[in-house]
């Protein structure tokens, strides 16, 4: 249901593997998701995660062909299974934000429901011009919120913008998705992963240490309840930052006109 690949030890393209079903949300497989992620989490050499979908679709939401019910349901009945299954399938993206590793999605089709919500979740998006994306819960007869969207998606077009997608449930393209902030490029099918992996490898050539932290001031700051807060942490984590070895390594290879060695390659290269 999820296929990891591993161009490089330093970052990971994670495939969501239901094809057949544009990679619906099946138990299966946001078991397998669930699984993938706390793996990656604690993977000493991955730095960098990319998220994309098998064949024409990246996540069409929740798979209905099979009635949902999460491993923590099982000995649940009536709203009490459906609880325990939504939150089962909705802690999927906190995990993600909270992943240390900045996660690129890689959008090559249809995003919608719950696709579109793993998606916002991820720190960047680029998209395919095939993709298409949204939030058919209202036509759906269910509310707008879900799977995390109304946190994430405000943060990502705006209030305004992000409340227009919810309330109407339509469908937008790849250059909207783009104009509106909501994917930062817009490539050719066939480029979508050479460019995600682009994109990753430009993120693992920088300190490992730094980019760490720079996703937990990214991510905390967004819930900051001032500029004053934001500056604190800011500071921090910057003489944090630069105590590190490779602060030190980045001005002598500056210096010397060659490109920085991190010691976790070398780490990395001594384990295996």
């Amino acid at each position: 249901m999820v296929i990891v690949e591993r161009p490089t030890k330093r970052y990971a393209v994670v495939t969501l593997n239901n094809p057949g079903r544009l990679n619906a949300l099946s138990m299966r497989l946001v078991t397998a998701l669930h699984s993938t992620l706390d793996e990656l989490a604690v993977d000493p050499h991955c730095r960098v995660v990319i998220l994309t979908g098998a064949g024409r679709g990246f996540c069409s939401g929740l798979d209905l062909s099979e009635p949902p019910v999460a491993p923590t349901a099982h000995h649940r009945r009536g709203m009490g299974a459906g609880y325990r299954t939504q939150e089962f399938i909705s802690s999927l993206v906190p995990k993600m934000i909270h992943l240390r590793q900045p996660v690129i999605a890689a959008v090559n089709g249809p995003a919608f429901g719950g696709g579109l919500s793993l998606a916002a979740a991820c720190d960047l998006r680029i998209a395919s011009r095939a993709a298409t994306f949204g939030a058919p819960f209202l036509s759906l007869g269910i509310s707008g919120g879900d799977v995390g969207i109304s946190y994430t998606l405000p943060r990502a077009v705006g209030n305004t913008r992000a409340a227009e997608l919810l309330y109407t449930a339509r469908k937008f393209g790849a250059d909207e998705a783009l104009r509106i902030g909501f994917v930062t490029e817009v490539v050719d099918p066939e480029s979508l992963i050479d460019r995600a992996c682009e994109m990753a490898e430009t993120m693992v050539g920088h300190s490992p240490f730094a980019l760490e932290l720079t996703k937990q001031v990214l991510r905390t700051n967004e819930n900051a309840p001032n500029v004053e807060s934001a500056i604190a942490l800011e500071n921090r984590t910057q003489v944090l930052a630069g105590s590190d070895g490779d602060f030190v390594e980045a001005m002598t290879a500056r210096a010397e006109g060659r490109l920085p060695y991190w010691l976790a390659d070398e780490e990395s290269s001594t384990e295996g």
